[in-house]
């Protein structure tokens, strides 16, 4: 989730090694037969989803940041869409806000989500925080989460988070697909 140009670009460093664990998260699961859905956040020209009162994206709508013809926006070339895989556009921090992953996800009858994304503290909280309410059951892979704030991704991933979903190592799951 949100694994954008803008928003890969925007870490503390360490990208190298979180775009490669994704790939190899990505290209596991594929081949294990998993769908694969992308998740961005996007807005129109002019951003007129973004009303005033919303401190968040707020910015970005001055900034121009994130429409639809700007390359920050568009998903990291390192882990892109493959033949089958899915993109959902969002409009929000939670990847259902704004967007018809729900609709995608009871079409196929899936209640099963393994979740990774940037940041910890914005989209990774907020979908399995929606998700978890929705009865999905939840998997998050902490090592392919990141946020601009460490120790905001440490207390999510150690104290927050596994109290909806469980916790794994991109190297775990990875095992428990080839297994």
């Amino acid at each position: 989730m949100d694994y954008q140009v803008g928003i890969v670009g925007g870490l503390p460093g360490g990208q190298d090694l979180l775009l490669q664990r994704a790939k190899a998260v990505l290209t596991a699961a594929r081949h294990a037969g998993l769908m694969v859905i992308h998740v961005m956040v996007r807005f129109r020209t002019g951003h007129p989803e973004i009303g005033p009162n919303n401190l968040l994206f707020s910015g970005l709508k001055q900034s121009r940041r994130f429409s639809a013809d700007d390359p920050n926006g568009e998903l990291h070339p390192a882990v892109p869409p493959q033949s089958g895989d899915l993109v959902v556009t969002k409009r929000r921090v939670s990847a259902f806000a704004g967007s018809d992953l729900e609709l995608i996800l009871r079409a196929r009858g899936i209640d099963t989500l393994v979740l990774f994304g940037i940041a910890t503290g914005g989209v990774v909280l907020s979908t399995v925080r929606q998700a978890a309410d929705a009865d999905y059951r939840l998997f998050v892979l902490s090592d392919v989460c990141a946020d601009r704030e460490p120790d905001v991704h440490q207390c999510l991933i150690e104290k927050i988070l596994p109290r909806q979903a469980t916790m794994l190592g991109s190297d775990a799951f990875i095992g428990a697909l080839q297994s």
